[in-house]
């Protein structure tokens, strides 16, 4: 299956787990096109100063991978910066948050994987 960019599904979450401002996620595939266990698999937006709250990821995991921008990520309690071709990992009960630190648009890929 393929889909052109034009064609992907594009949803606009506020304060996003407890986050600031709004995130644009931009599905590259709903989860019920999915066979695997992923439950996400999308381009995420944050403009400057907008975050993604803290949270938790029971029983699943989620990859980051940074596009581009410049991000200050929580990772399991530990502050870290994220920049271009970094990526952060988050599962099995650990937790994540990212905000945009920067001052452009923050774009990253995320995928949600559960346990199986």
């Amino acid at each position: 299956m393929h889909r052109k960019a034009e064609e992907r599904q594009t949803e606009i979450r506020h304060e996003m787990k407890g986050g600031k401002g709004d995130v644009k996620i931009i599905h590259s595939f709903a989860d019920n096109e999915l066979q695997s266990p992923a439950r996400l698999c999308a381009e995420i937006d944050i403009e400057p100063g907008c975050s993604i709250g803290t949270h938790i990821h029971e029983n699943e995991e989620e990859i980051f991978y940074i596009i581009e921008g410049t991000a200050k990520a929580n990772d399991n309690g530990n502050d870290v910066v994220l920049t271009a071709g970094d990526s952060l990992l988050t599962g099995g009960g650990r937790c994540h948050g990212i905000e945009n630190i920067g001052e452009k648009t923050l774009r990253l890929f995320a995928a949600v994987i559960r346990f199986s």
